[in-house]
């Protein structure tokens, strides 16, 4: 049963097809693009792929990305399933949300909290979760042991930081620096101050929710920039590349399993 999964965040659309709808299923093949870029998927990247049998996404662009999409699948001969979407719901895949408007949580914050959940679970008992993505902006999402979400945080990404002040301050339009512990020059300490801001904001949760939960969480890192946080990060965690993915994965399966 072949599974397209598809991932449209702020910046680009990623896309990975699977041999079955099912955590662990193989990986046959994937890519990713601009959103500027969508209507090249058509003729382009999918071109030759086997036929989907069913397929499954998460969107935060918005939706003319979803119907831009939903338009290059209509080109593509044989690919006769209904484009499914996630909307983030009060329970899912052993998730609980704790949003105070459920459906206005974004959808890419609750396919990776079911994702992270399913990884901590495969590694043994269930614990309090943090969950970062750091992409165009970085969020960072608290779970009790038993998948309650509670609450998250939402801050710029590094990119946006530095737009921001070299937009509102003058002459900071210099190269992107080095992270270093005392920065000596501009670039790096432009650098050096968003990465700890990301840091520090997960330090700061992790805090709160082991105070809340009385046990220390775990901690699961995804995002196209996560690999950048690496070495400032204060609590250990696990960097996975495919966090969002991995998610759909574990929804489709329950979604289907009897289907």
């Amino acid at each position: 049963m072949t599974f397209l999964a598809i991932d449209i965040g702020n910046t680009r659309l990623k896309w990975a097809m699977y041999e079955d709808h099912r955590p662990g299923a193989a990986l046959l093949a994937h890519g990713a693009e601009f959103l500027e870029h969508i209507e090249r998927l058509a003729e382009g990247a999918w071109a030759g792929l086997p036929a989907p049998e069913r397929m499954l996404g998460c969107v935060v662009a918005g939706e003319t990305a979803r119907r831009r999409v939903h338009e290059q699948i209509e080109q593509m001969v044989g690919w006769n399933f209904e484009p499914q979407w996630v909307v983030p719901s009060l329970q899912e895949a052993g998730v609980s949300n704790g949003y105070d408007h459920p459906s206005r949580l974004g959808a890419d914050r609750w396919v990776a909290m079911i994702g992270a959940r399913h990884h901590m679970l495969q590694q043994g008992p269930q614990r309090p979760l943090i969950t970062v993505m750091v992409g165009t902006a970085v969020t960072v999402d608290a779970l009790d042991a038993d998948g309650y979400f509670l609450g998250g945080l939402i801050i710029p990404g590094h990119g946006i930081m530095l737009r921001a002040l070299e937009g509102g301050t003058a002459g900071l339009h210099v190269p992107t620096g080095d992270v270093k512990l005392f920065p000596k020059n501009t670039s790096d300490a432009l650098t050096s101050g968003g990465t700890y801001a990301i840091a520090g904001a997960v330090e700061r949760m992790y805090q709160h929710l082991a105070e809340h939960c009385k046990a220390d969480p775990m901690c699961i890192m995804a995002g196209g920039a996560g690999w950048k946080m690496s070495p400032s990060m204060t609590r250990p965690f696990q960097l996975i590349n495919n966090l969002i993915f991995d998610g759909l994965l574990v929804i489709a399966h329950r979604r289907w399993e009897k289907a």
